[in-house]
């Protein structure tokens, strides 16, 4: 589904993606795990549009999107989360899940001036959908509360319901266990498996490693912005270079 060709960043005349290339299958759990650093976000962000690669290309579904808008990426169906919460505090927990749905709707003013009631018809089955992304998300106790109201794990799985509300092709997590407690983890790690399980791909940056081995089909490893291993948990838990740059000896 996705595949990310000799990729490269710098910043100056630091690279933070050096020459980086894997693939990742459709319907897998593909984490990328490193070193604080690493790169991990910033390949991320080219993969997202948020940055323009210095080199390299990134193919979604055989199609070269390198350079794409998150915009254009969106309407193709890739869709992401931040390591920061990026809730809008100010609306309800459902019209953050309806923002989600943004790009399937036809919400401009004219379509609105022409037909009010198919737009209130619109706006009823939005709700409803988001309604059902917040349950498949395990936050549907709070579809009539404001977002005030949640916990920072419910946040987080509120969150990811926005991104599913996209139904994407593609979902990228960054992080989505920061700052969570063990059953909190827990939680969001059988939420990935079921998304995973309904056909949709995840791509994964996190640093619970006990987490990422428990749930990923496999895993890319970068250190110091170079890709240091690809493989599945088995391959990477045991690769000699991965233990000494990261899990530690340890893990051996």
């Amino acid at each position: 589904m996705l595949e990310i060709k000799n990729l490269s960043r710098s910043f100056g005349g630091v690279k933070a993606v050096d020459d980086v290339t894997f693939d990742i299958a459709s319907g897998t759990i593909h984490s990328v795990i490193g070193p604080n650093g690493a790169g991990k976000t910033t390949l991320f962000n080219l993969i997202t549009g948020v940055y323009i690669p210095s080199s390299g290309r990134i193919l979604f579904n055989g199609r070269d999107v390198t350079g794409m808008r998150p915009d254009q990426l969106a309407g193709l169906g890739m869709c992401r989360t931040f390591q920061n919460l990026q809730i809008c505090m100010n609306m309800s927990a459902c019209e953050n899940v309806m923002l989600g749905a943004h790009l399937r709707l036809n919400h401009g003013i004219l379509a609105g001036m022409a037909n009010l009631r198919t737009l209130a018809r619109s706006d009823a089955k939005c709700r409803e959908e988001a309604y059902g992304f917040m349950e498949f998300a395990g936050v549907g106790q709070y579809k009539d509360a404001h977002a005030t109201q949640m916990s920072f794990g419910a946040l987080k799985r509120l969150e990811i319901a926005r991104a599913l509300a996209l139904k994407p092709k593609i979902l990228l997590l960054d992080e989505p266990a920061a700052g969570l407690n063990h059953t909190e983890t827990g939680e969001i790690s059988e939420l990935i498996k079921k998304i995973a399980g309904s056909g949709l791909t995840v791509v994964l940056v996190e640093h619970d490693m006990k987490m990422v081995m428990n749930i990923s089909d496999r895993i890319t490893v970068l250190n110091y912005g170079t890709k240091l291993a690809s493989g599945t948990v088995v391959e990477v838990r045991q690769n000699p270079a991965v233990i000494s740059a990261y899990l530690g000896t340890a893990a051996a």
